[in-house]
């Protein structure tokens, strides 16, 4: 069934309604995992729910797969975000007919951001300029078949410097065949309705349906506010300030705001909302429980957190079979068990998760790892034409003479302080510092540098670097780590794909390399230890595909015929991503001693 027709129906039943948006995981058992979650998110009864597309159709096959599950298995009326970006004709009419084979029948065309790689956006021949144009195309050739759905900007499009011109473009998408409308992840109500009812006194008359996102972490929120230009309200910026160092105050301050903001807008004559979930479940069923919106029981904040430290702990065990892809605890779903499957990676620390979980790297999806603007950065970082010059560029963000790298767009954390010195001299020997945490044994949760977590409890971290390595460093520095192992495990890759690692479950699995380390845990009054950030194998390659594109995102600011293009390629090839945790966490310093 169309999406506008489900939508028309609850407005004439009277009826608020909600939708979820979910986006393809980047391991197969976080797939898997999310395929569990969306079961059970189901039962709450969302209208629609929709899947996200990858920039220049990078998630194409998982998309179309997730989507299909979702419409015929789940039985959930299924939206399809299609971009057309870096996409020509043919990849579009591929993309189309497979949805239309799985029984998809609502697409949200949108433009899209490049792709990682591509240094502009660009409309491929044969490809699609504008969101406009994709819409036009779908309607000439399936003419009602598909329920087309477009984005809205209610702050404007982030890429325009005229609002009201803008807009007219705006008017101009629905005009070329939009049956529906999703907006922009907005947080001040009254901004979303005034920009409808200018919808409406424009001609509108399609359904317009307001994207949600609850807050779920404060750097989350800070990383999403950055990509989306969204305007924050005062009030909720000085109340997440007060409240940025508790990861549960934070949740519990995000559903709060979603359920003012809701009723907000269901006050003035707005019912439905488009919930982006992150692949996460408990937030987003506390906002519809507090709102009535759903039958399902609320969770309760005290238990779900404690539930969410005792299978958090757990995934630091190793990982026996590739059925072990849910949290611990058995497969029933009553009882405390179902809570726990809802509330398992609850917490999740983006790249430092679990990469079981259906929310690994969840930013990433929406293009946070895009770090940089290349019409900007090349001022900041300069024309890198040997090791040299990376090594002075990394010193400088380091030191804090400039505010981004490439792999980085926020100046480092207050806790990097503590071990700046010893980052900044291994910068200079040429190991390229991408990660790092300090040593930390008992430090109170309330410091207001380290600590985090309920009050009363005590912070333990094991320190760890991670790092490009150049080529001819690379055999000494392997060399070293392997002397000092155990005390050491290291994770070490290449862009082709060469990996080697210490950090094996068993003596007997080592092509599987499945140890999972916790560098960071946390021990508080009356709860089980918490274990937030994990290091292992597969989070590790998860990140080097990223890691090592982002050379070529760098190179492809200068012209293909350029030196720095020349050397940032190459760079690229030749050196290897470490990560190296020191496993004895109460001396401080030991770690060091491998940087040489």
């Amino acid at each position: 069934m169309k999406v506008s027709e489900k939508i028309q129906q609850a407005a004439a039943a009277g009826t608020p309604f909600f939708s979820f948006e979910y986006f393809p995981p980047k391991t197969e058992q976080g797939l898997m995992n999310l395929y569990d979650r969306i079961e059970r998110m189901s039962r709450l009864g969302p209208l629609f729910v929709a899947v996200t597309w990858g920039a220049g159709g990078a998630t194409a096959q998982r998309t179309l797969e997730l989507c299909g599950v979702c419409q015929s298995v789940f039985g959930i009326e299924t939206v399809m975000h299609l971009t057309c970006t870096n996409m020509d004709q043919a990849m579009v009419d591929e993309a189309l007919e497979g949805a239309k084979n799985a029984g998809i029948r609502n697409i949200l065309a949108l433009r899209g951001d490049p792709p990682r790689g591509a240094e502009y956006w660009t409309a491929c021949d044969g490809g699609f300029t504008y969101a406009a144009d994709l819409v036009r195309y779908i309607r000439e050739k399936y003419q009602d078949y598909f329920c087309i759905g477009v984005a809205g900007y209610p702050e404007g499009h982030i890429e325009s410097n005229d609002a009201d011109q803008d807009f007219k473009y705006f008017v101009e998408k629905v005009a070329a065949g939009a049956d529906f409308v999703v907006s922009q992840l907005v947080y001040d109500a009254d901004l979303f309705i005034k920009w409808e009812r200018r919808c409406r006194d424009s001609g509108i008359q399609v359904p317009i349906v307001p994207g949600v996102l609850p807050i779920q972490s404060y750097q989350s929120f800070r990383r999403l506010v950055h990509l989306t230009k969204a305007q924050v309200p005062e009030d909720l910026k000085a109340r997440l300030e007060d409240v940025k160092a508790n990861d549960q105050a934070v949740k519990d301050l995000g559903v709060e705001h979603a359920v003012d903001m809701v009723r907000e807008l269901q006050s003035a004559g707005i019912s439905g909302v488009h919930l982006t979930t992150l692949n996460l479940e408990s937030t987003v069923q506390r906002v519809l429980s507090a709102l009535e919106m759903t039958n399902a029981t609320p969770l309760t904040v005290g238990n779900s957190l404690n539930l969410a430290q005792q299978t958090l702990r757990s995934v630091a065990a190793p990982l026996s079979t590739a059925a072990d892809q849910g949290p611990p605890g058995g497969a029933s779903d009553s009882g405390s068990t179902l809570t726990a499957k809802r509330v398992w990676d609850d917490f999740p620390n983006g790249r430092w998760g679990d990469a079981r979980s259906p929310a690994f790297g969840s930013l990433d999806a929406y293009g946070a790892m895009l770090k940089f603007d290349p019409h900007g950065s090349s001022n900041t970082w300069g024309n890198p034409l040997c090791n040299a010059d990376v090594s002075k560029l990394f010193s400088q963000y380091v030191s804090g003479e400039i505010p981004s790298l490439p792999w980085s767009d926020e100046p480092l954390l207050a806790e990097t302080q503590r071990i700046r010195d010893e980052l900044l001299r291994i910068n200079e020997l040429g190991y390229w510092t991408l990660a790092s945490q300090p040593a930390l044994d008992s430090v109170p949760s309330s410091d207001p540098t380290h600590g985090w977590g309920p009050r009363g409890g005590y912070i333990y971290q094991k320190a760890f670097v991670e790092c490009f390595v150049p080529a001819q460093l690379f055999p000494a520095f392997l060399s070293r780590l392997q002397s000092a192992s155990p005390r050491i495990t290291y994770y070490a890759s290449n862009a082709q794909g060469d990996f080697i690692t210490n950090a094996y479950s068993s003596q007997s699995d080592e092509e599987n390399a499945t140890a999972v380390t916790a560098v960071t845990w946390g021990v508080f009054p009356g709860r089980a230890v918490v274990q937030p950030t994990l290091i292992d194998k597969m989070n590790f390659l998860a990140w080097r595909t990223e890691a090592f594109q982002t050379w070529r995102e760098w190179a492809a600011m200068f012209s293909p015929e350029s030196k720095e293009y020349e050397f940032l390629t190459t760079t690229a090839e030749e050196c290897w991503l470490v990560n190296v945790v020191d496993n004895e966490f109460k001396n401080a310093h030991a770690i060091w001693d491998m940087f040489k």
